[in-house]
């Protein structure tokens, strides 16, 4: 059953068309990736699904009772809630029902019409459970930790909150709702990789449907069973995740153009005939020329000429010196703001011509530790030293480098005066940037367009060490496609700081995992990364099972010599119990012999009562000292 479809929708803007003829179902449990280049209406038909917009003509339906959550893009911004009381927001329906209980049972303690009020106390009672009432608050906690707000921060205000802080806390909420069809907008920026991982397992777990617009690939790989893709126009569907997507549309490319060059081929084949049964003129050559043009109308019919690749940037890194074998040396690096040092201890050689990637957990310090490179901190101990000849250019994830009230020309050709403009302009149009683009002013650039801009001048620097902060950010998937490519001929030096998974698997040589008591090594790309940590964690996680094993031994003994002790003393009071019974029945059996009790019928007939009771007894005690002595002998 489908959760959501469209049937032929378009959409534009006055005389621009985002896309046209759009149309697809979404099933229960399926997930979806959504792709195109920045621009192509992506976000623009979550709005349609959401109902904020409407197509220009088409039809867009959801499923019948279908529930659809997307995460705000602004949410707990002002909000002074708990982290935790917070994300427990999403269950306000249980919390109400909590309170409620707690007011039936004051109510039916107070007395009144107490059947009526315990009818509704199990129905309310029963619905509680059913809605994940006893989880709910374990489920919240889960959530928070998965994302990355360990359990020290629950208490932290929202408005204490980062802005990628709080979209993550909209995430957690989002997924916490669980509605049937899940509109994700590039759910993992502001994540960091073990909290992306988390990410991707839950979605693997969660029973809705998923709509996801993302660029990192590697996550799309593990997520999405389908792919959708809007390009010039048009939107096209693959099964499989990001991988088969880029390796299905490859194949069907060359098909299409092969069959549109055959088809045209014969089309000019058959154009040759006509113009030549045109020349002879004669009425059997007239029908013939006729003839012949249905069958090119016939092979023209609904051809298409296959459509140029998106304009994509077209550059290449070009170093203007050759650096020594040691680039780059670190000794005891640390370095920290008050308190204790977010590292320290830092030894580390980078060799000419690596490409080694520092991952590590958000803040750890691996801006900071650029920043130490480039001169903008001093460390609080240990040094840093470029090898021979070595030229360091930065590209900084915050852009901050970008000056807002220049226009793009200026930004670029005030840094490189030894350009004219002609050669600023021709590196631009590589760029992306063309015609009246270069007047805009770079404060009104969207994100993608000032990473494109910080690159490009990057680029014309002509560096050989490449100090590169999350450099993917703010790209669309083409964009990181020729930056990888641009980066993989690139003949210098880099170290780079990355979240995107395909982008790592793709360009590094090596991985190193930055901490708070230095930098190790960690193989050569992110799954041989991935695998040393998973065995890491399990040796770790073996020790301490090894001590609680013993630990469990000694308890075991020790539960094991007091469950004995306790059954010896069980049985010393069942023998005692025995013994007196025994008394008690010797005792009244005397009482029944004597003469004067033979001649009192009422006596004999309570005697004998009591000494029926206590046989009964007996047997009742011996029964159980057997049963105890049993479980000593198999204790």
């Amino acid at each position: 059953m489908a959760v959501l479809s469209a049937q032929n929708s378009n959409m534009s803007f006055g005389d621009r068309v985002l896309f046209d003829g759009v149309s697809f179902d979404i099933k229960e449990g399926e997930r979806v990736g959504l792709i195109g280049a920045n621009g192509t209406g992506k976000t623009t038909l979550f709005r349609l699904v959401l109902g904020t917009e409407k197509p220009t003509s088409g039809e867009i339906h959801l499923g019948k009772n279908t529930v659809v959550g997307y995460m705000e893009q602004h949410a707990c911004q002002n909000s002074r809630r708990s982290i935790y009381d917070e994300i427990l927001t999403v269950f306000e329906p249980l919390m109400q029902a909590e309170i409620r209980l707690e007011q039936l049972n004051r109510l039916i303690d107070a007395g009144g019409e107490i059947d009526a009020l315990i009818d509704e106390q199990l129905n309310l009672h029963e619905k509680y459970e059913r809605d994940g009432g006893l989880t709910y608050r374990s489920r919240a906690k889960s959530m928070l930790v998965g994302l990355g707000f360990p359990a020290e921060m629950h208490s932290l205000s929202c408005d204490k909150l980062s802005g990628g802080q709080r979209s993550k806390l909209s995430l957690g909420k989002l997924l916490l709702s669980e509605p049937d069809l899940l509109l994700l907008d590039e759910p993992t920026n502001h994540l960091d990789i073990e909290s992306v991982e988390w990410l991707e397992s839950f979605l693997g777990d969660y029973k809705g449907a998923a709509l996801i617009i993302s660029h990192d690939r590697y996550f799309l790989d593990r997520v999405t069973t389908r792919t959708m893709e809007i390009e010039h126009r048009k939107m096209r569907i693959y099964n499989g995740g990001y991988s088969k997507f880029i390796e299905q549309k490859e194949k069907d490319k060359i098909i299409e153009q092969r069959h549109y060059d055959n088809t045209m081929a014969e089309v000019h084949r058959i154009e040759k005939i006509i113009e030549q049964q045109r020349r002879w003129n004669r009425e059997r050559n007239i029908r013939t020329a006729e003839h012949k043009q249905k069958s090119i109308d016939r092979l023209m019919d609904g051809l298409e000429k296959p459509e140029a690749d998106e304009a994509t940037l077209k550059f290449e890194f070009k170093t203007l010196a050759e650096t020594g074998n040691d680039v780059l040396i670190c000794q005891g690096l640390t370095k920290g703001f008050g308190g204790e040092p977010l590292f320290s201890c830092v030894d580390l050689l980078i060799k000419k011509g690596e490409r080694a990637f520092l991952l590590g957990a958000n803040g750890c310090g691996k801006t900071t530790f650029l920043r130490v490179l480039m001169g903008q901190y001093i460390p609080q101990a240990g040094f840093r030293k470029f090898g021979e000849n070595v030229r360091a250019g930065y590209f900084d994830q915050t852009l901050d480098g970008l000056h807002e009230e220049k226009t793009v020309l200026d930004e670029v050709w005030d840094q490189y005066r030894r350009l004219s403009q002609t050669e600023v302009r021709s590196a631009l149009a590589a760029f992306l940037f063309r015609g009246d683009d270069v007047f805009a002013r770079v404060g009104d650039l969207s994100g993608g367009e000032k990473a494109r801009l910080a690159m490009l001048k990057l680029m014309l620097g002509g560096y050989n060490l490449l100090l590169l902060d999350e450099p993917t950010n703010h790209l669309d998937i083409t964009s990181r496609e020729a930056l990888e490519n641009a980066l993989l001929g690139y003949n210098g030096t880099m170290l780079i700081v990355s979240h995107d998974r395909y982008f790592i698997n793709k360009l590094s040589t090596r991985i190193l995992r930055l901490g708070k008591t230095g930098v190790e090594d960690y193989g050569n790309d992110y799954d041989e990364y991935l695998a040393k940590l998973e065995a890491l964690k399990a040796q770790q996680a073996a020790a301490p099972r090894v001590k609680e094993q013993k630990e469990d031994g000694y308890k075991q003994r020790k539960l094991k010599e007091s469950e004995r002790r306790k059954l010896s003393a069980a049985c010393r009071r069942v023998e005692a119990d025995i013994a007196k019974t025994e008394e008690e029945i010797d005792l009244s059996q005397a009482e029944l012999e004597k003469p004067e009790a033979s001649a009192n019928y009422e006596m004999v007939i309570e005697l004998t009562a009591k000494i029926d009771e206590l046989n009964l007894k007996l047997e009742a005690l011996i029964e159980e000292w057997e049963k105890l002595q049993e479980q000593l002998d198999e204790s």
